[in-house]
Parts: structure tokens; sequence; C-alpha cells
């Protein structure tokens, strides 16, 4: 799990979203965001939270955040994942887990009696600063609007 703790500064990242262009951590300079990992596009839980992102997306933005998604997946499949379920926030492919990696959420994992390396499911909220807020380690993936409103009190 992820090494980082709240208060502290955000790693700074660069990838590549669905539209090709690049996305860095500071282009969110004076902005508040959440930058949510997960580790695959079309999979249950991950197709839930996404779905609850965007169904809750004007939320967020009349809060001041903007959203975005995190998954080693490519920006082919980004492109239909978003598409499919009209997702209204940026997807960046983390191909190489480098943006993963730097936020700690990248590591071996187990299920069923299996070692693996993956994706640790995330949250993190940054501020206009750049600080991280909040870490939620334990998403709740139907409800992760709800989860983070608590946390923020919003």
């Amino acid at each position: 799990m992820t090494h980082l703790k709240e208060n502290e500064n955000a790693p700074n990242f660069e990838g590549i979203i669905e539209t090709g262009e690049t996305i860095k951590l500071t282009d969110f300079e004076g902005k508040k965001f959440i930058l949510y990992f997960y580790p695959k596009d079309f999979t249950g839980g991950c197709t839930k939270e996404a779905e609850d992102f965007a169904l809750n997306y004007d939320f967020w933005l009349e809060k001041g955040y903007e959203i975005i998604g995190v998954s080693p997946d490519s920006v082919e499949r980004h492109i239909k994942f978003k598409e499919k379920h009209n997702l209204p926030f940026h997807l960046i492919a983390d191909i190489e887990k480098e943006i993963a990696t730097s936020y700690g959420v990248y590591g071996k994992k187990k299920m069923y009696g299996r070692e693996y390396m993956g994706i640790f499911r995330t949250t993190f909220v940054i501020d206009e600063k750049g600080i991280i807020t909040q870490i939620v380690k334990k998403v709740k993936t139907k409800e992760s609007t709800a989860q983070l409103v608590k946390l923020l009190g919003l």
C-alpha cells in the first residue's frame, strides 16, 4: 500500500490521457482534484467506481474538484471505456505503472492464494497547492462519492 501520507506533497506525475495529450500534476496548480487509481477498465468494481464518479461529476465540479482516473490500461482501451460508460473525466494510461509506483499503489497482491503484481485501488484528494488532503485505501466502489463527501465534510 501507499507510503504517502496526508498533508504531504503529491508526487509529480506525467501521463497520456485518452485524447493522446499529456497531463501532469502542474496542470492542476490552483485547482483541487481527485486522483483515483483502479486496476482495470471494464471490470466490475472499476466500472462501478467510474460510473459513480460520472454520475456525480457535476457535483464535484460545483465543489471545485476535477476527477482523474489512472490505470495501467492503454489509451485505446480508455477510449472504449469512456465511450461505453459516458465518462466525462480524463483517464491516464499508466502502462508502465510509473505513476502508480510513485504513489505507492502498485505492488504485490494476493487473491485466492495466488500472488501477483497489481494496482491497489486507492483515491487521493489533492488541493490547489499539490498537497494530499485525503487518502482512501479502502474504496467503496459503488459509493465513492458518498465516501469522499463524508471524509471531506461536504
